[in-house]
């Protein structure tokens, strides 16, 4: 009896701690659906995004025109510039929060190279349990900040076997067919149009003069084509076969619907992925986020003065 009531406690906790969670859920993404209905409520969302660019107005008279995401292992880029100022994402009702370990959380305006750029020292990603409309929030928030240019930076595992730890890649396509569009849903014509052409997402000029940063300064770079999954797992082996086999040359948990927004938004988008594994399978060593993180800060000095050196060459908007 004594055994029965034990396990009946144990499933009644359970319970309980589910309810709980779904109902913060619910909390969380009352702002973003009508109640009752999987519709995505567009205008309850958009004026979201404008509350948080209004609190940033309120905090900060800067204006951005270069956005620059970092990567895992990639933060200490925002040491480069010369900081206006600094908002954490916990300070701005509405923002996500990140919670993906070594993603600081927080917004940094200033300038580097003469160029007025905000770092997102942190990125949002689906697998921390965000809607895609989250994840995508921070950039579009920015963009009504007016900002006019992205660069996506990641942490990607390699699919080449020419493509190797320590080197970098600038994407000239990606895949996204394996998770949500960022795009599903009521469109929001304020900020683009319902059917994106997708044909070049990733800017050939910007490309090109990333490319070019890169042999500047002896970094070893390539062009290619990444691929974003859902995570938080790592791919298996079969999977990295079946990736490869569609053209991928990299993959990673990010970037790829960050770009698809910035394209809706009409703003140039360059993406630089820093390589730092091979793919599950490609070598006898097991993935780790650890290693990945120490890859990526080994990899940090090339990585600094590669976006450095691309900022300088970033044409002014004619």
């Amino acid at each position: 009896m004594k055994r029965i009531l034990k396990k009946m406690l144990v499933l009644s906790l359970t319970a309980v701690c589910f309810l709980a969670q779904n109902v913060l859920y619910a909390a969380r993404a009352e702002s973003l659906y009508s109640p009752g209905q999987r519709e995505f409520d567009a205008d309850a969302y958009y004026d979201v995004i404008k509350k948080c660019a209004e609190q940033i107005r309120e905090k900060t008279d800067f204006k951005p025109e270069i956005v620059i995401i970092l990567g895992s292992g990639l933060g200490d880029f925002a040491d480069e510039i010369e900081i206006a100022a600094e908002i954490p994402y916990s300070d701005i009702e509405g923002f996500p929060i990140t919670t993906a370990p070594g993603h600081e959380g927080k917004l940094i305006f200033g300038t580097c190279k003469g160029k007025n750029v905000v770092i997102a020292k942190g990125r949002i990603h689906y697998y921390e349990g965000y809607s895609m409309a989250d994840v995508i929030l921070p950039l579009r928030t920015l963009r009504l900040l007016g900002a006019h240019t992205v660069i996506l930076t990641c942490s990607a595992g390699s699919l080449n076997e020419e493509y190797r730890p320590g080197e970098f890649l600038v994407l000239n396509d990606h895949i996204a067919s394996f998770v949500p569009s960022p795009l599903i849903g009521e469109n929001i014509d304020e900020l683009g149009e319902r059917f994106v052409d997708m044909t070049c997402v990733y800017d050939k000029e910007l490309r090109d003069k990333a490319v070019e940063a890169a042999q500047e300064n002896g970094i070893s770079v390539h062009n290619g084509i990444y691929i974003q999954v859902s995570g938080p797992q790592y791919e298996t082996p079969a999977e990295c076969k079946m990736y490869q086999s569609f053209g991928a040359d990299a993959i990673g948990m990010s970037t790829a619907v960050e770009a698809v927004a910035a394209k809706h938004m009409g703003m140039k988008v360059c993406a630089i992925s820093c390589l730092t594994c091979m793919g599950a399978g490609m070598e006898d060593v097991e993935l780790s986020h650890e290693e990945v993180e120490k890859n990526a800060e080994e990899s940090s000095e090339d990585f600094k003065k590669l976006i450095a050196s691309f900022l300088e060459k970033i044409p002014d908007p004619s």
